[in-house]
């Protein structure tokens, strides 16, 4: 995608405007990352503006942060408790916070973020970097399919309304695994776009990622309530932990 800086793509604009259409799925979520940390502290990579860390804090978890994008952290200090989380600047597959956690934990995609599959491993070993001796660390993600789109390139009706509409326009790059998706808005008030580019990656790249980072596959999961992960699963939610003196 010409032009495209990841560095920026969560600027002001999309700070403003990024809790407008929750996921209906946050409660649950929260939940099941309580429940992982129990009595420990938690790390959210790329906290953003807190849609999770901030109700994962009132369940009785302290959550640190880092994140990339100031204004997406201005936002969230706009929250009540949002003064709260502890968040280091900089890019998540890199930067420490120089504490370990018995919970680290990367949602809704995130990871895709990161455009190069070193840069993902990075990410693994930074998650086992923080993690306490019987930590676990926490990946949910889309299962990939713009690879097998016709010409691998789409364009989808995600939303009719009244007065609006909204598509994604995608094109994947099988050599990069990196898809250039663009979210479009045509409404009464004009179009509105929100670029973003991902690298895709399937569940079993994401366990060879944790291998080189010292990790192992322990769960699987269809869903944040426990729906079992079947070959029918539109995502995983993964739960990583040291892998010890055995093989993964």
């Amino acid at each position: 995608m010409e032009g495209f800086d990841p560095r920026t793509c969560f600027g002001y604009e999309v700070s403003q405007r990024y809790d407008d259409d929750p996921r209906g799925d946050e409660a649950e979520t929260v939940a099941f990352l309580a429940e992982l940390a129990g009595q420990h502290h938690a790390l959210e990579f790329a906290v953003g503006t807190g849609r999770i860390a901030l109700p994962l804090m009132e369940a009785g978890v302290r959550v640190d942060g880092i994140e990339l994008s100031q204004d997406m952290i201005d936002r969230m200090r706009e929250k009540p408790g949002g003064d709260h989380v502890d968040v280091t600047m900089g890019d998540m597959s890199r930067v420490t916070t120089g504490r370990s956690y018995g919970l680290v934990y990367l949602v809704f995609n995130t990871i895709g973020n990161l455009l190069a599959q070193d840069d993902q491993v990075r990410c693994f070993q930074n998650a086992a970097g923080h993690l306490t001796e019987d930590g676990v660390f926490v990946v949910e993600c889309r299962i990939p399919t713009a690879p097998s789109r016709s010409g691998h390139q789409y364009l989808d009706t995600e939303h009719v309304g009244l007065d609006y509409v909204d598509l994604d326009a995608g094109r994947y790059d099988p050599l990069t695994q990196v898809l250039d998706l663009n979210h479009i808005r045509i409404s009464s008030g004009g179009i509105r776009l929100s670029p973003i580019r991902l690298r895709l990656a399937h569940p079993p790249e994401f366990d060879l990622m944790a291998r080189i980072a010292g990790l192992r596959l322990r769960e699987r999961w269809g869903g944040w309530s426990g729906e079992p992960y079947t070959t029918t699963s539109w995502r995983h939610i993964s739960v990583y932990e040291r892998a010890g003196g055995g093989a993964a």
